[in-house]
């Protein structure tokens, strides 16, 4: 019986060691989590649904290009403890994003704060200290 319980015992805790690896979702290892980004767009679509909102916006880049951007936020029940609802952002907002960029470049960006036309500033994530005090200029493509 002592047998069957250590083993059963021992099962379960590698299970739980094995799977750990499935719980880390939010991880921000895709991020370079020591820059901050700022840019100025015009919003294209703003999704509202779990497990993230997706804010959506078009910028131009210094050649002129239209890029677009992808800011992803935290789920809808945190992002209305900050001030936000369903109906903040419709397409043509004029925004400013400030964002934490993706490693390789691409316009994507984990949201840290959305300043609209009227000033208004609504929260994104909660990221420790950078080591950059200030913003970086625009990411050349």
């Amino acid at each position: 019986m002592k047998g069957k319980f250590l083993m059963i015992s021992a099962l379960g805790i590698g299970v739980a060691i094995f799977s750990a690896p499935l719980f880390a979702h939010h991880g921000n290892a895709a991020y370079d989590t020591d820059k901050k980004i700022t840019v100025k767009g015009a919003v294209t679509q703003f999704v509202w649904s779990n497990p993230h909102c997706m804010l959506q916006f078009d910028v131009t880049d210094e050649n002129g290009q239209s890029v677009h951007w992808i800011a992803e936020t935290e789920n809808p029940s945190t992002m209305s403890r900050n001030g936000w609802t369903e109906k903040s952002f419709k397409p043509g907002d004029q925004i400013t994003v400030t964002a934490i960029p993706l490693k390789n470049g691409r316009p994507v960006g984990r949201l840290i704060e959305v300043v609209s036309a009227n000033g208004e500033r609504l929260p994104g994530i909660r990221i420790p200290q950078t080591s950059s005090d200030s913003p970086l200029p625009y990411p050349k493509q």
